[in-house]
């Protein structure tokens, strides 16, 4: 059966999921489009629901489970990407809880406080993922993790990464218990270049807000550190400092 009218039942639940926050999380499941990031969804154990599929434009072998054809005006109106791919998804969440995370030795890890916008999420996720970061700590987030941004952004990265939610006294302990070396992205004097730092050992980086930075929480529970910047700004976008830190953090591993 093909469906063709955006007032189908079925074409109405799905929009509601992408459009809305609080109803996706009451339902318990998220929406993904696209190949690669059905495919990693797929790979790293996330059960899917049910696919949407418009066939003039998805030229691959059709996913096993429930699949719904739709045409090509419906599939435009659920598409962020348009025609680009010809696959949309639903999939039950899951989250990870970090009592269950075990670090390795040399583990290196990121912390978001406060994180905002899903656009820098999904992008630090990527970044994550690309530099070897073994887990991404998100606390008091404002972004729910299955935004479809979130998961557009991260070009499916979510799936895969270590990510877990929590709070700070939560997460300071268990900095503590696994013997992490903290370090805050804090600005005052006694702020030391991150190149200059050891990042070999068990690291955790912490970042906080682009516009308020890390909350007083923090304030003397680390090493505050900086990235070196040579123009007359003293600030960067807060996914580009992540991936900068991430970067150092590999390229000291492989020095």
């Amino acid at each position: 059966m093909l469906i063709e009218s955006l007032q189908n039942e079925k074409i109405k639940y799905v929009t509601r999921l992408i459009t809305d926050n609080r109803f996706r999380k009451r339902e318990h499941v998220f929406v993904v489009e696209g190949k690669q990031e059905n495919e990693r969804a797929l790979r790293f154990g996330f059960e899917p629901v049910e696919y949407f599929i418009e066939e003039e434009i998805f030229n691959d072998k059709q996913p096993n489970g429930k699949v719904h054809f739709v045409s090509a005006k419906v599939y435009d109106k659920l598409a962020y990407r348009g025609s680009s791919e010809g696959i949309i998804a639903i999939y039950k969440t899951k989250f990870n809880d970090l009592k269950d995370f075990e670090p390795t030795k040399n583990s290196s890890i990121i912390i978001l406080e406060g994180v905002e916008k899903p656009g820098n999420l999904g992008a630090i996720l990527r970044s994550c993922e690309a530099f070897g970061i073994e887990a991404l700590i998100v606390t008091d987030s404002k972004v729910d993790f299955f935004n479809p941004n979130v998961i557009r952004s991260s070009v499916g990265c979510l799936f895969g990464m270590n990510i877990f939610i929590s709070d700070n006294p939560e997460i300071y302990k268990f900095l503590q218990q696994h013997n992490f070396h903290i370090y805050t992205t804090i600005m005052d004097k006694g702020s030391v270049d991150i190149q200059s730092q050891n990042l070999t050992e068990k690291s955790a980086v912490l970042f906080g807000t682009e516009h308020s930075g890390l909350t007083d929480y923090w304030v003397g529970k680390g090493k505050n550190t900086l990235i070196p910047m040579a123009g007359s700004i003293d600030s960067l976008n807060l996914s580009n400092a992540v991936a900068i830190s991430c970067y150092e953090m590999l390229r000291q591993k492989m020095a």
